[in-house]
């Protein structure tokens, strides 16, 4: 991977929430050819942002809820 290509691959993962381990650890596991291996750690890290989205939407649909309450209330 040229130094170029490393500092774009940096980029987007840091764009996408990984911290400085998990980038260094990825970058690690392609220069020693494990490609599987990185992928396998961006795919955990994919599922605990979608558990997080999850949990946020969970919230929203609270207050959703609250609100739709409060409003019929108000009726």
């Amino acid at each position: 991977m040229t130094e170029r290509a490393e500092r774009a691959v940096m980029t987007n993962l840091a764009d996408a929430g990984c911290g400085g381990e998990l980038i260094e650890r990825f970058l690690q596991l392609l220069k020693n050819g494990q490609k599987e291996a990185g992928l396998a750690l961006l795919a955990e890290h994919r599922r605990v942002l979608l558990d997080c989205c999850h949990a946020e939407e969970k919230k929203i649909e609270c207050l959703d809820y609250l609100i739709y309450q409060l409003k019929q209330q108000a009726d």
